[in-house]
């Protein structure tokens, strides 16, 4: 018996065939962009030396975002003033000498007033998540880029972690210990600290070990228990003093050329972003795990440690309150970002 010939065949197949064309046409426009961004290749300056805990997590900042892009966008890291003098990177970055920076804000604190609550809040949020989420809940990301466009430069994204700890030549168990002293400070902890009698200095990171050791200064913030750990402050200062209420939360910036930034596809800003956002979580974990062990290291090598009463730091934070409106000033960027911090305190029940 003969088959039954389907004459509607050649027309379904038709119909298959211009599905697929469209179907392919519609694909290629979103593959063709992918296939035609162009490589690009930066360079970083990291604020920590290299080989120590915090430049070990640029390098996976840099890697991270290579694998986002397919290897296209590249940027080679440099250690802490091996490009420019760490005082000098803001100005170099925004020159174009090199396209990024990781900084510090309140290093800048002085010509940008809003620097000062970008970087920390003295006596201020206690945990880092909460720091964390004014950046990125409450607006905070936002008017850190619109500080940074004042200096021609973008903001990326912040590295947030807990407490910078304080090491002291002396036992320091009270505010009234503070005064008199000579302490290496910077940006809003400066002006704080000054505000308790402190005679405050902003020595770089790399002098802390030889003031302390020299007797320039009495104590010092510096960096996290393990970078402090590693930079040796236990053999020059005999106290460890936790927590930081002049630094009880951190955040250190990515920071890049405006007009580098601005030239980068879309793909790439948005890589940026993503592998900054981890690399804030990875560190901070880090650090949590780290610091009990740090603290250890340091008891072994001699050095006492001094846990504060949380009372001392509830009863410090009026006089604190009154040295963030004095670094605030006129400033109004200053005065909005600062505002929306103590609004947000209030919201976590850290200020009434």
């Amino acid at each position: 018996m003969n088959k039954p010939t389907n004459n509607k065949r050649p027309g379904l197949l038709k119909s298959l065939v211009s599905a697929l064309v469209l179907a392919a046409t519609a694909v290629l426009p979103s593959l063709a962009p992918a296939e035609e961004l162009p490589s690009v290749n930066w360079r970083m300056q990291a604020l920590w030396d290299a080989g120590t805990t915090p430049y070990e997590y640029e390098k996976h900042f840099v890697q991270r975002v290579a694998e986002l892009t397919n290897g296209k966008f590249q940027i080679r890291l440099f250690a802490g003033g091996q490009l420019a003098p760490s005082a000098q990177a803001f100005e170099a970055v925004r020159a174009g000498a090199f396209q990024m920076m990781k900084t510090f804000d309140g290093y800048e604190a002085g010509a940008i007033p809003a620097f000062a609550f970008t970087s920390t809040v003295p006596f201020g949020f206690p945990e880092p998540d909460q720091y964390e989420a004014w950046f990125y809940e409450k607006g905070g990301l936002d008017m850190a880029r619109e500080a940074y466009a004042k200096a021609g430069l973008f903001y990326i994204a912040p590295t947030v972690y807990g407490q910078e700890p304080i090491h002291s030549k002396f036992p320091l168990r009270s505010l009234a210990d503070l005064k008199g002293k000579k302490g290496r400070f910077v940006g809003l902890a400066s002006t704080v600290m000054a505000a308790f009698g402190v005679a405050t200095t902003g020595l770089p990171t790399a002098e802390v070990y030889q003031a302390l050791e020299k007797g320039v200064i009495d104590f010092a913030d510096r960096g996290d228990l393990t970078a402090n750990l590693e930079a040796g402050l236990g053999e020059v200062a005999g106290y460890v003093v936790v927590p930081g209420f002049h630094q009880p939360t951190t955040a250190t910036s990515y920071v890049a050329n405006r007009a580098a930034y601005d030239s980068l596809p879309a793909s790439y800003k948005a890589a940026l972003e993503v592998a900054a956002r981890e690399i804030s979580a990875s560190l901070r974990q880090h650090i949590l795990a780290q610091d009990a062990v740090a603290l250890k290291q340091f008891e072994a090598q001699g050095v006492k440690v001094i846990h504060l009463n949380p009372d001392m730091v509830a009863e410090g934070r009026a006089t604190a309150m009154g040295a963030w409106r004095k670094a605030a000033g006129d400033d109004e960027l200053a005065n909005r970002v600062l505002d929306s911090q103590i609004a947000f305190m209030k919201e976590l029940g850290l200020l009434d």
